[in-house]
């Protein structure tokens, strides 16, 4: 199971730098990543395996997961038109897409509030 983890950091030097050292000297593997800045801060979602060892990990530096959401995880292939395929997919089953980023350049990353449903679409 995968789950995104969001933690805001100040968008400055070094902010991402300690969160990866932070996961990674604790074990954690950083399966995906991005961020978004905002009014001087990062909202960076992490993809994760084990959210419960992120949140002591990150806690140990001052830092607190705003939000944790278990994540749909599709492998595809990396071929024009397979983002449109597996979106019209999940959107033919009335699922509404909340976030998307790309883990790897053939894993999508798929936040919905009905996951169950996008699964079941695909």
């Amino acid at each position: 199971m995968a789950y995104d983890i969001t933690v805001i950091i100040d968008d400055l030097p070094g902010a991402l730098a300690s969160v990866g050292q932070a996961l990674g000297s604790s074990g954690i593997n950083i399966e995906g990543y991005c961020s978004q800045v905002f009014g001087g801060k990062s909202y960076l979602h992490v993809l994760v395996e084990y959210p419960s060892g992120s949140k002591e990990a990150l806690e140990k530096i001052g830092l607190q997961i705003s939000q944790e959401r278990e994540v749909l995880t599709i492998d595809m292939p990396d071929t024009p038109g397979a983002l449109g395929e597996v979106a019209g997919k999940i959107a033919s089953a009335g699922v509404n897409i909340d976030m998307v980023y790309m883990a790897t350049r053939s894993r999508l990353v798929v936040i919905a509030y009905d996951l169950d449903r996008a699964k079941a679409a695909l």
